[in-house]
């Protein structure tokens, strides 16, 4: 990554992701580091449409597979335009999701296999993988209180329960990489762990 690092910020809908990327952000940038903060779906013109459709909860009958490899073109244009440049340029690059959440949402929520969803993406980001994950665990009946209502959203609290514990079963797998951090208390406090953890785990 030429000296960049990558890291990206998981959790469920409505547990804080952007605020908490906002935070880390400015933290960074206050210790003099140049920082790319975007997000997927959507983190360029083409992923804004393709967005568009994952989440318009009119279209009820868009195909689960169609759905993993939206996600996965989404990731391809983002990584191709955005992660990647930025990463070769020395930024510090702060993403709220990356394929960790195709692993959670569509691998263990919606039971589809998880091998192909992470060879899937591993062809469209060109192997690219976070320097660092926080995930942030809450659980959903208190999470998806602050959520929306796109079509990712309207599915059910059992639902979003097996894709939190795909975030916990992967944290266990990859605790070298992915950190849980819980997403309880004040936007303060929880800004202080997520800090803490950058600051034990990366060398910026």
């Amino acid at each position: 990554m030429a000296g960049g690092t990558f890291i990206t910020i998981e959790g469920i809908d409505g547990v804080g992701k952007s605020t908490q990327a906002v935070c880390l952000r400015d933290a960074l940038e206050s210790k003099g580091h140049s920082v790319v903060h975007t997000r997927e779906p959507g983190g360029t013109r083409i992923g804004g449409e393709i967005r568009r459709i994952l989440l318009d909860p009119e279209l009820k009958e868009l195909n689960p597979q169609t759905e993993i490899l939206l996600y996965a073109a989404d990731r391809a244009q983002h990584a191709a335009e955005i992660l990647m440049p930025a990463l070769g340029r020395g930024q510090i690059v702060i993403c709220e999701r990356f394929v960790d959440s195709s692993v959670a949402y569509q691998g263990y929520g919606l039971g589809w296999d998880i091998e192909a969803i992470v060879r899937i993406n591993h062809w469209a980001v060109n192997g690219l993988t976070p320097s660092l994950t926080i995930y942030l665990d809450q659980i959903p009946q208190r999470a998806l209180k602050r959520a929306g209502r796109d079509r990712i959203e309207q599915r059910t609290l059992e639902y979003y329960a097996r894709v939190r514990n795909g975030f916990l079963e992967m944290a266990e797998r990859y605790g070298g990489r992915l950190v849980v951090v819980k997403a309880e208390g004040s936007i303060e406090a929880v800004a202080e762990q997520v800090w803490d953890t950058v600051q034990r785990r990366l060398t910026i």
